[in-house]
């Protein structure tokens, strides 16, 4: 597990947190181009009836580090699916995350040939490597051995040759009948991180293992893929097509090129709807929209301004009623991702609808190209009012963003990409469709409310910050759902000036780039104006749950004083039992005492109101630290209420139902509430048949 390791900063009062004020950051300008470490230049051929690709592949790689390098480590994502030996398959226990088995068969990669460009042969200086286990059977990692070494800033070119079956749709890559989206499908280069990368002391190859919940991590270059299959299939791939050619034996070849991106995958289904629109920049974003934009984020107007895209949808016949859904949701992403955090560079989104029974390939992101998912049922009424394919589009196009420019390492810290994501989804639903998920049967769910109802108290055995392939994990809920909390929380306890600053600032410095979490750490604690290392040192390198709780309320008449008094009479009194105060005592004061507890392990400062009867409330600041604090308060006012983080800013909290309490039972409340739960007990009931 990795753990800060700079000072952490002082406890801030949650008063000057929410308060704190920062000018703009300097903005770093957008770059136009990654720096292109490697280009692949790839023609494939899809046999459709065996399921299988015969493949030619050059590679140029270029030496990033200032040292020679004399060895090249390669993915070969496919051999996962190869057997039951396969680390990804072990730790699936034969059955993977996204619920299927292997039913249609096992898939595989060999390389059959593999030179250097001027002829010398490879192929005898190669291994597989199992980098994070004792898996001798894995074949997900090939090390090739140069035979000199690529000195610093220089080249190697290689050629290879491959064949591979495809699997059966499990997760990310395969086919079912005549749907085919295949992705990690070609040998594909790991990153070589020199020295200094992300924290590490000595420069290496990052080249993990195909685990069954990690995703990825490559470098940026420039892809050149043709693609020759059938005629008779609609094709859809990352980036620009260039040309389609016709071949005298019934097949097709489809050209695409696309540079600054990281991978490149592909998809073929004869059933496509194919549908194009076109995002144009100055009929989705008003004049008013850039000027707000611009203000929150302190940036100038040509800075926040968008281009257009051309948005292509790959849709099955029976979904064609959600064609508009589609391609609003794809907009929608287009256009407040790109004012938040910066204008798409790329000219093409291809949004695509997996074929029934290929539910294994859906919510799934590669540059330039998504998978959606949605229902049959979701066409018609009520069902048309739940936003669950909205949700996944929203979600895959953030990762345009998160991971698709912000290349964060996936497998070693996959919080940043799939926690940013859901985070920033969540954003661009309610921005885009109001505060309501989903509405059905007079049930409504709000986006957070969504994401609020899994976190539990029992949850809290992991830190958010780990390895993907640490199956200990609740991967779920630790990487998507509490992330998108604990950056929710943040951005009520700075504001949301200085959170959109925070993300738009971390976006432009790392756009290209291959940040890791200390890199967020600097960049929103310099955004902010203060050391935010003690935030993220408890929310994301610790394991444990937030849950403060009012215990106890209570009000009387005040006393008097008890005891032994100056005139020698003495005298025991008690802090009245009564609620109402109808012991004997002072008419005309009250005395108050709450009590408030930290039931979880997860410490945050917060504010604790007290509501009294006729007077205005007040509010005390407490720093979480210990266990408990007690509040007591003498007056003219009787305590009604006592309510623990009133202006609900700490979303992190796994039990809002326990954060206030009345001095007195409000019978009405208790009531309403009563009735509603039955009310949706009852729906809920009657929609399953009961």
């Amino acid at each position: 597990m990795a753990t800060l390791t700079r000072p952490l900063g002082p406890i801030l009062a949650l008063a000057t947190l929410a308060a704190a004020g920062t000018g703009p950051a300097p903005a770093a300008p957008l770059p136009e181009r990654a720096h292109a470490v490697v280009d692949y230049d790839i023609r494939v051929r899809l046999d459709a009836e065996e399921k299988r690709l015969s493949g030619e592949e050059r590679l140029v790689w270029r030496n990033p580090a200032s040292e020679p390098i004399g060895e090249l480590w390669f993915h070969l994502y496919l051999n996962a699916f190869r057997n039951s030996k396969s680390t990804f398959f072990r730790e699936s226990g034969g059955g993977l995350w996204r619920g299927r088995d292997v039913e249609d068969g096992w898939g595989g990669i060999d390389i059959t040939s593999i030179r250097r460009a001027d002829g010398v042969d490879l192929a005898g200086a190669t291994s597989f490597e199992h980098p994070d286990d004792d898996n001798d059977d894995d074949r997900t990692v090939l090390r090739v051995r140069l035979p000199e070494p690529v000195p610093p800033g220089e080249i190697v070119t290689l050629d290879l040759a491959f064949e591979a079956r495809l699997p059966g749709f499990l997760v990310r890559t395969g086919y079912v009948r005549d749907y085919f989206l295949v992705g990690q499908w070609f040998p594909k280069l790991g990153v070589y991180e020199p020295a200094g990368t992300r924290g590490r002391l000595d420069g290496g190859w990052n080249c993990h293992q195909f685990h069954s919940q990690s995703e990825f991590y490559a470098d940026f270059g420039d892809y050149h893929v043709e693609i020759t299959l059938p005629d008779r299939f609609v094709v859809g791939a990352t980036g620009r097509k260039v040309e389609d050619r016709e071949n005298e034996d019934g097949t097709t070849t489809h050209v695409y090129e696309q540079a600054n991106v990281h991978d490149f995958a592909w998809t073929a289904d004869p059933r496509f709807l194919e549908v194009r629109r076109t995002f144009r920049a100055d009929d989705e974003v008003s004049p008013g929209e850039y000027d707000e934009t611009a203000r929150l984020l302190g940036r100038s107007l040509e800075e926040v301004r968008l281009q257009d895209v051309e948005v292509v949808l790959l849709l099955q016949p029976e979904h064609a009623p959600q064609r508009e859904r589609h391609i609003r949701a794809a907009k929608a992403a287009l256009k407040w991702y790109g004012l938040w955090y910066g204008r798409y560079p790329h000219a093409t989104l291809t949004v695509v609808d997996p074929a029934s029974g290929g539910g294994g390939s859906g919510g799934m992101e590669y540059p330039t190209l998504i998978t959606a998912g949605t229902r049959h049922l979701f066409n018609w009424w009520p069902l048309d009012r739940i936003l669950e394919p909205e949700d996944v589009i929203v979600h895959e196009v953030g990762h345009q963003y998160w991971q698709g420019m912000v290349a964060s390492n996936e497998f070693e810290e996959p919080w940043l990409d799939e926690g940013f994501t859901t985070y920033s989804t969540a954003k661009v639903l309610v921005q885009e469709y109001g505060p309501v998920a989903a509405e059905a049967f007079g049930l409504r769910l709000g986006q957070l409310e969504e994401l609020r109802m899994s976190n539990r108290a029992r949850r809290d055995f992991d830190p958010i910050r780990g390895p993907a392939w640490d199956i200990s994990r609740d991967y779920r809920f630790d990487i998507y759902t509490r992330t998108a909390l604990t950056l929710e929380t943040l951005e009520r306890l700075l504001g949301e000036e200085t959170m959109s600053r925070v993300m738009r600032t971390y976006h432009e410095r790392w756009r290209f780039g291959h940040p890791g979490s200390e890199d967020f750490y600097v960049v929103a604690s310099e955004v902010a104006g203060q050391d935010l290392g003690w935030f993220f040192e408890r929310t994301v390198e610790r394991p444990g749950f937030l849950d403060y709780e009012v215990a106890s309320v209570r009000s009387g008449r005040d006393p008097g004083p008890g005891g032994i008094l100056d005139d020698g009479a003495a005298a025991t009194v008690s802090l009245p039992e009564t609620a109402d105060g109808t012991e004997d005592g002072n008419e005309d004061s009250w005395r108050s005492v709450v009590l408030v507890r930290r039931r979880g392990e997860l410490v945050l400062p917060v504010e604790v109101e007290l509501q009294f009867e006729g007077a205005p409330p007040e509010r005390r600041q407490w720093d979480g630290r210990d266990r408990w604090v007690r509040y007591e308060a003498t007056g003219p006012h009787r305590l009604v209420a006592a309510v623990v983080d009133p202006d609900d800013r700490l979303v992190l909290d796994v039990n809002r139902l326990n954060n206030a309490r009345r001095a007195q039972t409000d019978h009405a409340t208790a009531t309403y509430w009563g009735t509603r739960w039955a009310f949706w007990l009852q729906t809920v009931l009657s929609l399953v048949g009961l």
